[in-house]
């Protein structure tokens, strides 16, 4: 399952998403993963794709830790993963500190521990249940009824080493967005191994911006009209630049053209993308996931899935 699609928009009607779930279906991708949705959630979304038949791999890369408890947490993912019948990637965001403290009343003080606890205490109630849990994230006792399902992943969103560590020790993905395939390869999947000590590291799935060159499109208003609250934020920005792609969270427009610039954002002819996509397999990432939002979001998603086959395509076609 080397190359996955994202659904790059909050959806705000469930119709919108079907032509995605259908690419998918019809083998295009391996995966339909969607993010935080605060219109239709992502939960719910999978279950209805499933009751109008298309039953396919799903993931969410991520949901955000405090909306939920980690049992309902993953009573929702294995009930996804029963209703497609298929895997199910459930990837868990820490959240900014401004939602966090929103939510909780604070902001975690550590976030990597934090996420750390919460993913270990989705993976125990997938599993057995948990006794006696309390971090910064959640306080848990109890467990799931017994149930047989389809696997479910437990992932977790990474962009620093200190959460790659932490992601490492009891993850089964690590979920990636906007990281260039170097800083992937020599700062993030050698911490990934040294967070796992003895254990298989978690895989990589990292989420790529996506365009196709044509005639009118600006590539820095596509990438920006997308990632403008990622290239806004201190922790991205910080990504960003320990990859070496200079960014400030003030200029958003201004990295949204490093980004352009460095290759980051994957914008060209269909085979000049497909070799971009090609180097995050190269430098060790796992699962591939094509994310389409700024064309999507500035001509329409009939646009961007348009450009998302092109580009799964040239892949299958040059992977023959």
């Amino acid at each position: 399952m080397s190359y996955a699609l994202l659904f790059p928009l909050q959806p705000q009607h469930p119709e919108q998403v079907v032509p995605f779930a259908e690419a998918v279906s019809r083998g295009r991708a391996g995966r339909l993963w969607m993010g935080q949705s605060f219109g239709v959630e992502s939960h719910q979304m999978f279950a209805y794709l499933a009751g109008r038949g298309l039953r396919i791999p799903t993931g969410l890369g991520v949901t955000l830790m405090p909306l939920r408890h980690p049992m309902e947490a993953a009573a929702q993912a294995r009930s996804v993963a029963l209703l497609t019948g298929r895997p199910v990637v459930a990837g868990y965001g820490a959240a900014t500190p401004e939602l966090v403290r929103g939510l909780r009343g604070e902001p975690y003080a550590r976030p990597a521990s934090a996420g750390a606890g919460y993913a270990a205490t989705v993976r125990g109630m997938l599993k057995k249940g948990v006794s006696g849990h309390a971090c910064e994230a959640c306080v848990a006792t109890g467990a799931l009824s017994p149930m047989k399902h389809p696997p479910v992943e437990v992932g977790l969103g990474v962009l620093r080493p200190g959460m790659a560590r932490a992601a490492g020790s009891v993850a089964d993905v690590a979920v990636t967005w906007m990281t260039p395939p170097a800083y992937v390869r020599d700062t993030l999947i050698p911490a990934l191994a040294e967070g796992a000590a003895g254990r298989r590291p978690p895989r990589v799935a990292t989420v790529v911006h996506c365009g196709l060159a044509e005639p009118g499109r600006d590539p820095a208003r596509l990438l920006l009209s997308a990632a403008r609250g990622h290239l806004s934020s201190r922790h991205y920005s910080d990504m960003l630049r320990r990859a070496g792609v200079p960014a400030d969270p003030s200029d958003p427009e201004g990295g949204a053209r490093a980004m352009v610039d460095a290759g980051v954002y994957a914008y060209g002819a269909p085979g000049e993308v497909a070799d971009r996509l090609r180097a995050y397999r190269e430098a060790g990432v796992d699962e591939v996931v094509v994310n389409t939002g700024g064309v999507a979001a500035v001509e329409g998603l009939k646009a961007g899935l348009i450009d998302a086959e092109r580009i799964l395509a040239e892949l299958a076609d040059a992977d023959a």
